[in-house]
């Protein structure tokens, strides 16, 4: 008799006994996996994708593309807010980071680097102004919890002003300065924040006074819906950080490294920040890396305290190389003018898409690839966003204003690719228009 059939997911032995590994994508049925997240991971989550319809999981994955493990074909226009800036698995990322595995680790975050010092300087180049050393961390919420832990150090003052539907993270110091959605079941939390209407300068001026360590905003709120600041905005909250002794912290975690059509979102206004948060496309897609890069007279509180805050994994030798060959990448000559042409071409179909569909699209904001599609009513982001995926695309509603679909692709993203993208978003309007027509409730989101 044979021996019985191997389960997926069984230890398969090879000649003498050896185990042989077991491959890294489709070891089980697409079902089964996600029956093995809901189990062991978080069935809440699982339930919310079932609710949109995509409870697919994620196989192969190539430039602006991403498989489920049953096979279909999606564009990703999520971008995971910006990780995958270069596309999934970039070769010139991924080849840096196989060369650096011969001769690299993650190293010791105690000790000096000379990764680290190179990333480092390379970004002092690059970013605006004076700004000149770099604080790495893994993620973008540690990386604001480190700008506020030095705005308050260097001021010696508690008051951090931030943007209702605001978004920075989920630890601690960010996420006392993010919206009520997300910290109304830890309070109470950290004391000192207070926040303003973005875009409403008298607001800012108002809440700004000798007790502000920090004014932190997103150059461009992400979850809030992609909201466009006044173009007088930025200049006048610099004006009234400086006469009042506050530092000014912008964070670019999802608006920096090229998505708008320039390097750093804030070189639309001319302004330097006295901090810039960056994060998700420093990694490259490939290995988690954020930094905070800050202006030289706000290092004095880390001379006098350079192990005030520490972390094991922040600014990884490995993760150096991945952000150095990310930053050749998007640095490259015209680089910069792709991803305004593309966004250009994306906003011509938007116009298409609201003549076609008039009493559902409601307008678009736009900076470069950082898109909010807006619809009718808050009700339709999610069902826009079941009705993509539908259609082959990955696109998600902002937390904060359901009715604008965040339209995020990957920076390489090409014509034929857009088109691509427009075609789905007509029919996932159609389908919309039809479940709206038909009663359907929208998908409920916790």
């Amino acid at each position: 008799m044979g021996e019985p059939a191997k389960a997926p997911g069984d230890i398969v032995r090879g000649p003498g006994g050896a185990a042989c590994p077991q491959p890294l994508l489709g070891a089980k049925p697409q079902a089964s996996v996600v029956e093995d997240f809901a189990r062991y991971v978080s069935p809440g989550r699982v339930e919310v994708y079932r609710a949109l319809g995509f409870d697919a999981v994620p196989g192969r994955r190539e430039g602006v593309y991403v498989w489920d493990l049953d096979g279909r074909r999606y564009i990703n226009c999520r971008s995971s807010g910006g990780v995958f800036n270069l596309g999934h698995r970039p070769p010139a990322v991924v080849n840096a980071l196989k060369e650096a595995l011969d001769v690299l680790d993650i190293g010791d975050h105690m000790l000096l680097s000379e990764q680290r010092a190179r990333l480092a300087a390379r970004l002092a180049e690059l970013t605006p102004g004076d700004i000149t050393y770099s604080f790495f961390t893994p993620s973008g919420g540690e990386a604001c919890d480190v700008a506020i832990k030095l705005a308050r150090g260097y001021t010696g003052r508690p008051g951090v002003v931030s943007a209702i539907d605001g978004y920075h993270g989920h630890t601690g110091f960010a996420l006392s300065a993010g919206d009520t959605r997300f910290k109304r079941h830890f309070e109470p939390l950290m004391p000192g924040f207070t926040q303003v209407p973005f875009g409403d300068i008298d607001a800012v001026r108002r809440a700004v006074d000798e007790t502000t360590a920090a004014v932190i905003f997103e150059t461009i709120p992400a979850t809030a819906g992609i909201i466009i600041p006044p173009d007088d905005f930025y200049p006048a909250v610099r004006k009234i950080c400086d006469s009042r002794g506050a530092l000014l912290i912008l964070d670019e975690v999802q608006a920096g490294l090229g998505r708008t059509g320039r390097l750093w979102a804030i070189d639309e206004w001319g302004v330097v920040p006295d901090i810039l948060v960056l994060g998700k496309g420093m990694s490259g897609g490939v290995y988690p890396l954020s930094a905070v890069c800050y202006r030289e007279h706000v290092d004095e509180f880390f001379k006098r305290n350079p192990f005030v805050h520490l972390t094991s994994f922040g600014g990884a030798d490995l993760g150096c190389v991945c952000a150095l060959a990310m930053l050749d990448e998007i640095c490259r000559p015209g680089f910069l003018d792709h991803v305004e042409e593309m966004g250009v071409r994306f906003e011509r179909g938007f116009a298409r898409l609201k003549e076609k569909h008039p009493e559902t699209v409601a307008g678009w904001r736009r900076r470069g690839l950082m898109m909010a599609f807006e619809l009718a009513e808050d009700k339709l982001g999610p069902m826009m966003t079941y009705a993509l995926g539908k259609n082959g695309v990955i696109a998600v509603f902002s937390d904060f204003r359901p009715r604008a679909m965040q339209i995020m692709p990957p920076l390489i993203i090409q014509p034929a690719e857009v088109d691509e993208v427009l075609d789905a978003m007509d029919r996932a309007l159609d389908l919309v228009e039809g479940m709206v027509a038909a009663g359907v409730p929208a998908p409920y989101i916790p």
